[in-house]
C-alpha cells in the first residue's frame, strides 16, 4: 500500500503552477512545426505551419527550459519505489521484442487500406485483452487507400542503366520519358524556372550526416524536398520529379514517404531514388544531356475502413481523466515497419502491461492508443480527437522515432510544466532516459497538443533512425531487445508519474 502522503505530488512538485496569474497565461512551448509528411527533429528548424499529415514527431527545440534537479531521495517515495520496480522489471526482459517479432513476422508491412494492417490491429487488441487491460477495442477510422503498383526507372541515354526507386506515397501513376535537369535544392527549382519546362527534375539535395554533439538529424530541413518537390517542379512545367532519398546513409536503398500535392497545381509522377543513383544522374547531367524513362503504376482507390486500437489501465480515483500513450500501427509498404513504428506500438502495449503486472494502478486512466494512418493522412489522429477530444486529457506521450538506446523525453507545455517534469529526471537514471528537454510531442497527438494538452515525445537515440526509416531496410533484425524494453519501461514510468500526480 502507498502512504497517503505520497499521493500529494501536485502540492509538492507542481506547486509552482498554482501561482500562475489568471490574466496572462504563460507562453506554451510547443514542438517546432513540421512539414506534411515529415517531422521536426533536433535542430531541424522549419516554418512550414501546423501538422496536417506529418509522419514524424517533433523532437527537442534548441531552447530548453531548465529546472533545479533534486536528488532522488528528495522526490516523493512512491515515485522512487515505482522507478526502482520498473527499472528492475526491465532488466533482462525481452517481452516487447518478442511481441514485435510476432507483429513484424506475421503481418509484414501495414500500409493503410491493406489486409495486413487490419489483421495487425486485431492482433494488438487481442494481445491487450490477454494482458488484462480494460475495454480493448477497435474504433472505426476511414483511411485513404493508395496502392503502389509496378514501378521502374532507368537511364536510357547516354548510357542504359536501371535505377532503384520507390514511388512517393500518394504519387499519381504514369509513364514519362525525357531529359533530366538536376537541382541541388528545392529553392533552385523556382530560380531556374522555365529552363525546367518539359524536363524530369532530379532534386539532389543531400541530408547532412547526423550531428552527434548536438543530437541533430537535419531531417526537418531536408524532408521538404519530398513533401513539396512534385508541386514545385510542376509549377515550372516539369513533367516528373525524382527526389534524392531523405537519408544521410545508403547501401543503394531508396526511402519512400508522403508527398503533398498543392491544390490547383498539376499532379506529376514523383519517386525517390537512392543516394547513389542521384549522384550518378548528377554526374551524367554535368557531362551533357541525359534521359530517363520512368513508369509508376500507382493509383488511389476509394477510402477503406480501418481502426485505432485502444485499451486502458483504468485509474483508481479519477478514471475519467486520461493519459494517452501510443504510437502508430500503420507503416509504409516496404520493409516490415519494425522501427517505424512497430517499436513504438509495442512500447505502449508493454508499458501498460508492466504497470498491470506490478500492480501499479495510478489515480488517472492510462489509455493505450495505436493510431492508424499516420504515414499518409493522420486519419487516426483526427478520428481519435473527434471522438475523445472533449474528455479531460492531462497528458499524452507518443513514441515514433524508433527504438535506439533510451535518452529521455521531449516536453511541449508551459515553462512551468516543463520545469516541473524535469524535476523527475533522476527517476529515469536507471533506464538511461533522464534527458528531459523542452519541445516534443508527435504527429498523432498533435490535435491534443493544439488543445493545450501537455504532450511528450519519447526520445531514444536517433543517430541511425533515418538510415532505416521508410525503406526496405526497416526490418525486425535491427531492433535491440534491451533498448526496446528500457524505452517501454521509461514510457511506463513517465505515464505513471503523469497519471498519479
Amino acid at each position: 500500500m502507498r502512504p497517503a502522503s505520497c499521493l500529494l505530488l501536485a502540492a509538492v512538485a507542481f506547486a509552482c503552477q498554482a501561482s500562475r496569474p489568471r490574466e496572462t497565461a504563460p507562453p506554451v512551448i510547443h514542438a517546432e512545426s513540421m512539414p506534411v509528411g515529415g517531422g521536426g527533429l533536433p535542430g531541424a528548424h522549419t516554418n512550414s505551419g501546423p501538422v496536417v499529415g506529418g509522419d514524424k514527431p517533433s523532437l527537442p527545440s534548441a531552447t530548453a527550459v531548465t529546472a533545479t534537479t533534486p536528488r532522488i531521495e528528495e522526490l516523493p517515495p512512491v515515485f522512487v519505489d515505482v522507478a526502482d520496480r520498473l527499472t528492475a522489471a526491465a532488466q533482462g526482459r525481452t517481452r516487447a521484442w518478442e511481441l514485435l517479432a510476432v507483429l513484424s513476422d506475421s503481418f509484414g508491412h501495414r500500409l493503410s487500406g491493406s489486409r495486413s494492417l487490419e489483421k495487425a490491429i486485431d492482433w494488438t487488441i487481442a494481445q491487450m485483452k490477454k494482458d488484462g487491460l480494460d475495454n480493448p477495442r477497435r474504433e472505426k477510422v476511414m483511411v485513404p487507400r493508395w496502392v503502389r503498383g509496378a514501378e521502374r526507372a532507368r537511364v536510357v541515354a547516354p548510357i542504359e542503366r536501371d535505377l532503384v526507386i520507390l514511388g512517393l506515397g500518394g504519387t499519381v501513376g504514369g509513364k514519362v520519358r525525357g531529359e533530366i535537369a538536376v537541382v541541388d535544392s528545392l529553392a533552385e527549382i523556382a530560380t531556374r524556372g522555365a529552363e525546367l519546362r518539359g524536363k524530369i527534375v532530379v532534386i539532389n539535395q543531400a541530408m547532412p550526416p547526423f550531428d552527434h554533439a548536438r543530437h541533430e538529424t537535419h531531417y526537418g530541413d531536408t524532408v521538404r524536398i519530398r513533401g513539396g518537390g512534385a508541386s514545385e517542379a510542376a509549377k515550372v512545367g516539369a513533367k516528373a520529379v525524382l527526389v534524392r532519398s531523405v537519408t544521410a546513409n545508403s547501401l543503394r536503398s531508396p526511402h519512400t514517404g508522403a508527398l503533398r500535392y498543392e491544390d490547383g497545381v498539376k499532379k506529376i509522377p514523383a519517386a525517390a531514388v537512392t543516394l547513389e543513383d542521384a549522384e550518378l544522374l548528377a554526374r551524367l547531367a554535368r557531362r551533357g544531356p541525359a534521359q530517363v524513362e520512368l513508369s509508376l503504376g500507382a493509383k488511389t482507390l476509394p477510402d477503406s475502413e480501418s481502426a485505432n486500437a485502444i485499451a486502458e489501465l483504468r485509474g483508481r480515483e479519477l478514471p475519467d481523466e486520461v493519459v494517452v500513450i501510443g504510437g502508430h500501427i500503420d507503416s509504409w509498404d516496404v520493409g516490415d515497419g519494425s522501427t517505424d513504428d512497430g517499436a513504438g506500438c509495442m512500447m505502449a502495449i508493454e508499458a501498460a502491461a508492466l504497470l498491470k503486472e506490478l500492480g501499479l494502478v495510478p489515480r488517472r486512466t492510462i489509455r493505450v492508443v495505436l493510431f492508424t494512418n499516420e504515414e499518409n493522412g493522420l486519419r487516426g489522429a483526427k478520428a481519435y480527437h473527434a471522438a475523445h477530444g472533449k474528455e479531460k486529457h492531462v497528458a499524452a506521450i507518443e513514441a515514433d522515432t524508433g527504438s535506439g538506446a533510451p535518452r529521455g523525453f521531449g516536453i511541449s507545455g508551459t515553462p512551468e510544466e516543463v520545469a516541473a517534469l524535469q524535476r523527475f529526471a533522476p527517476l529515469f537514471d536507471g533506464l538511461g532516459a533522464s534527458v528531459l528537454e523542452a519541445g516534443g510531442g508527435g504527429a498523432d497527438i498533435s490535435p491534443l497538443t493544439k488543445d493545450g494538452v501537455l504532450s511528450l515525445g519519447l526520445h531514444p537515440d536517433v543517430s541511425a533512425y533515418f538510415d532505416l526509416h521508410h525503406s526496405p531496410a526497416d526490418t525486425f533484425d535491427k531492433i535491440d531487445p534491451d533498448h526496446l524494453e528500457r524505452n517501454a519501461a521509461a514510457m511506463a514510468l513517465m505515464a505513471f508519474v503523469l497519471a498519479e500526480r
